[in-house]
């Protein structure tokens, strides 16, 4: 889906400058990924020919854009999914996604994703970027995620998580006992031979987590972790790394440990808990239209309240025993 072509007419101020510098001056609405993408596609033209984003411009070209969604957002359809609104105003949607719901449609995931449940609940969002969605959350995963309603506040958005500006605060449980908090600073990358899995690596991605004791077990502990950076899997890959993977992570944490001598409600619980035990609790950030600074809380699920009440009832148990 295409709009007609938007014509501009360079002028001497832009002479020695790179195309794709020029377009994000030109247009700013739009972030300079999405232009690079728009010229590399061939939907920037210069005097009605394909360029490439370092081409030096004359200053008195004609370009020509052509607004057009990538072929992967065309294909997502609005589903009628109900959603868990924290918050709604004309810049941003505030969503608790729960457990089990992919953010966008990937192999395997074609339909039932966020963002088919946000085309429905707001058609306009089909003008915007994967409907809005800057940042992502895992599929089990549950908790709070911003959407941005229009294209100025998912610059806005975009550009304050590249700047590390957007707090985003997880509550999960652990396997073993903390004795305080502290920081993980590894570079994360995929791992060597399993494709499926991310790992700590020499030549990875700059990735630092910080994480906080909230309340200790005999063999767990329950934590607060701020991300610094958002790599694919950091926390449950840091938490790894450290030897104290997240209760029920699927893919980092192995066989499941389980207290000596625990009662058979929590031996239960634990073997049945097959979602990692990670919630996205807490998003603050300054708001793209008024510059408030803005935060969000979604309380822990049902699963995860239980799991840590089978927890403390254990410790309870063993005290008085």
């Amino acid at each position: 889906m295409s709009e007609p072509p938007i014509i501009k007419i360079l002028t001497e101020e832009f002479a020695g400058k790179r195309l794709d510098v020029v377009m994000a001056e030109l247009f700013p609405d739009y972030s300079r990924s999405r232009l690079k993408i728009w010229i590399e596609q061939g939907q920037v033209l210069v005097n009605g020919e394909k360029a490439k984003p370092k081409t030096k411009m004359s200053g008195d070209e004609e370009l020509q854009l052509t607004v057009q969604t990538i072929e992967s957002e065309t294909s997502c359809v609005a589903e009628d999914i109900p959603l868990n609104i924290v918050h709604q105003d004309e810049s941003i949607i505030v969503v608790n996604k729960p457990v089990g719901m992919v953010v966008h449609p990937a192999a395997g995931h074609y339909s039932g994703t966020l963002q088919n449940a946000l085309l429905y609940f707001d058609e306009s969002l089909a003008a915007i970027p994967r409907a809005g969605i800057v940042h992502r959350i895992d599929k089990d995963t549950s908790g709070l995620m911003v959407v941005a309603r229009n294209l100025s506040a998912h610059k806005y958005l975009v550009h304050q998580i590249q700047k590390h500006e957007v707090v985003r605060e997880y509550q999960a449980v652990i396997h073993g006992v903390l004795t305080s908090g502290g920081t993980v600073d590894q570079p994360i990358g995929r791992h060597p031979r399993d494709r499926i899995k991310m790992a700590v690596r020499e030549n990875g991605r700059e990735a630092v987590t910080h994480y906080r004791l909230l309340e200790r077990f005999r063999e767990h502990s329950h934590i607060k972790v701020q991300l610094e950076t958002g790599r694919t899997h950091q926390i449950r890959v840091h938490m790894s790394h450290m030897r104290h993977p997240i209760v029920g992570d699927p893919v980092y944490a192995g066989r499941q440990r389980v207290p000596a001598g625990a009662q058979a409600d929590l031996l239960a619980f634990l073997q049945s808990f097959k979602r990692q035990a990670l919630h996205a609790w807490r998003l603050s950030f300054v708001h793209p239209e008024n510059g408030d600074d803005v935060l969000y809380e979604a309380p822990l699920p049902e699963d995860m309240l239980q799991l840590i009440g089978l927890l403390q009832a254990d410790v309870q148990a063993h005290s008085l025993g």
